[in-house]
C-alpha cells in the first residue's frame, strides 16, 4: 500500500494557481450536452470525476455509462440519461454501488421514465428502460439526502416539455449547490423560480454562450487550513477565487476569521493572512457547505478548539462515511471526535502531538489534502496520495511548490 511521507521545509513561493471548480465544472458539461446551442466553457476543471463526466458524454456509450466513482456524475448522469435513452445500464465502483440512489429514481419515474434497479433496490447499477414520457411536471423530492439529486433535476427541467416544478421537502440541505445550478443555467438563457422550498421552470432552450470556470472554494480550504497552522507561512495568495462566487464553500473566508486566517479579495483573486485570532469554543452547521468540515476539524484539532458541528448527515454517504472516517483518523493525532444527539463534537486537544502518525484514506480525496495540512507540525504519513486526483489532481505539486517535501 502507497504511502506519501510529507513534511515542511522552507517557503519557497507563495502563490497557488488553484484548480477549478469540478462543481460547475459537471453542471455546465451537462447544460452544454443538453443546449442545441454553441456552449464554450473555459478553465474546465482537470478533476478526475469532471474528466470521467467529459468522456462519457463525448463517447455517448450505447448500452454501459461507466461512472466509476464519481457520485456526482452519477446523478447527472441519471437524469440526464432517462431525458435522452432508452435500454441503457448506469453503473459505477463497489463504493458508488452502495451509494443511494432510490429518491432521485423515483422521482424521474414520478415525471414519466421507467428506470429499474439491476442489483440492489435503491442503489446503481440502474436501468433505464424507457426514457422520460412526461407524465407530471410536479414532484416532491426530501431535501435532507442530497442536493445533488434536485441539481440533475432542474438541469433537464427546461427540456420536459410541461417544464418542472419541484417542491422540497425540508429540511432544504446544501441549498447553496442548487442556487449554483440554477445562476448556471440563467448564464445561457433558462429562467426559473425558487420560492422558499418551490422551484418552478417552464419548458425553454438552453442558449449559446461563454463562461469561464471558478476555482475551487472547497479546494481553498486546504490552503487556509496552511495559513492557520503553519508558523513559517503568513500569508498566501490564491488565483481564480471570486467575491461574488456562486459557490457555497466560498462561506469559507468568514468562517476562516474565528481560526486565525483573514482574506483580502482582488480582481484575480484573494490574499489569506494570519489574523492571529482563535476562538476557544465554536459551533457550525455545515449543512450548506459539507465538503469544508474535514479540513475545519483538522484546523481545530490542532488549535485545540472545542467544535460542535451539525448539519452533517450527507457525509455518511460520500466516498466514505466521513463522519466515521474522521473520528478514526483523529483519534490517532489525540483529538475525540463523537456523535452526541444532533451534533458532533471535537472535544479540546489535551495531549501533544504524537511525533509519526500513518492516516488512512479510505479512498476519500478529502481525507487526504485534510490531514495533509497538518504535516508542518507532525511527520504526516498518507496512505494512497493518489486520491486527490478526483477532485485536486495538482494538489501535492502545489504543496510542494510551496515549500512542502516528499521523503
Amino acid at each position: 500500500m502507497k504511502k506519501l511521507k510529507i513534511k515542511f521545509n522552507k517557503l519557497i513561493q507563495n502563490t497557488i494557481e488553484l484548480n477549478s471548480s469540478k462543481s460547475e465544472s459537471n453542471r455546465l458539461l451537462i447544460i452544454k450536452a443538453l443546449s442545441k446551442k454553441k456552449i464554450i466553457i473555459n478553465n474546465i476543471s482537470n478533476a478526475n470525476d469532471t474528466t470521467i463526466l467529459k468522456n462519457l458524454i463525448k463517447n455517448n456509450s450505447k448500452k454501459k455509462w461507466d461512472a466509476e466513482d464519481a457520485g456526482t456524475t452519477m446523478r447527472f448522469l441519471t437524469s440526464y440519461l432517462a431525458l435522452l435513452k432508452e435500454d441503457v445500464i448506469i453503473t459505477g465502483t463497489n463504493r458508488m454501488k452502495k451509494r443511494p440512489i432510490r429518491i432521485l429514481v423515483e422521482a424521474l419515474n414520478k415525471i414519466g421514465s421507467k428506470i429499474s434497479f439491476t442489483d440492489k433496490t435503491g442503489y446503481p447499477p440502474l436501468k433505464i428502460d424507457k426514457k422520460i414520457n412526461q407524465k407530471n411536471n410536479t414532484i416532491s423530492i426530501r431535501g435532507d439526502i442530497s442536493s445533488q439529486y434536485i441539481s440533475s433535476l432542474v438541469m433537464i427541467g427546461p427540456i420536459l416539455k410541461n417544464g418542472l416544478n419541484i417542491i422540497i421537502e425540508e429540511p432544504f440541505y446544501s441549498k447553496p449547490y442548487v442556487l449554483m445550478t440554477l445562476n448556471l443555467m440563467k448564464k445561457f438563457g433558462v429562467s426559473s423560480t425558487l420560492n422558499r422550498n418551490i422551484i418552478k421552470i417552464n419548458n425553454q432552450e438552453y442558449k449559446d454562450g461563454t463562461y469561464s470556470v471558478e476555482s475551487d472554494w472547497s479546494a481553498a480550504s486546504y490552503w487556509y487550513a496552511i495559513v492557520s497552522i503553519n508558523k513559517e507561512i503568513d500569508k498566501l495568495k490564491l488565483k481564480g477565487l471570486r467575491k461574488n462566487s456562486f459557490q457555497g464553500d466560498s462561506i469559507l473566508s468568514k468562517i476562516m476569521l474565528s481560526f486565525g486566517v483573514d482574506t483580502e479579495f482582488l480582481d484575480d483573486g484573494v490574499i489569506i493572512k494570519k489574523n492571529h485570532n482563535i476562538e476557544n469554543f465554536i459551533k457550525i452547521d455545515f449543512k450548506n457547505f459539507p465538503d469544508l468540515t474535514q479540513s475545519i476539524l483538522v484546523v481545530a484539532a490542532y488549535h485545540k478548539i472545542k467544535l460542535e458541528i451539525s448539519g452533517v448527515e450527507s457525509l455518511k454517504i460520500k466516498e466514505t462515511d466521513r463522519l466515521s472516517a474522521m473520528k478514526k483518523e483523529l483519534k490517532k493525532i489525540g483529538c475525540n471526535f463523537y456523535n452526541k444527539k444532533e451534533s458532533w463534537v471535537l472535544e479540546k486537544r489535551v495531549n501533544p502531538f504524537p511525533k509519526s502518525v500513518v492516516i488512512d484514506t479510505y479512498k476519500d480525496h478529502r481525507m487526504a489534502m485534510a490531514f495533509a495540512c497538518i504535516s508542518s507540525r507532525i511527520e504526516i504519513y498518507i496512505r494512497e496520495p493518489s486520491v486527490v486526483n478526483k477532485s485536486y489532481p495538482n494538489f501535492w505539486n502545489d504543496l510542494f511548490k510551496v515549500g512542502y517535501e516528499p521523503t
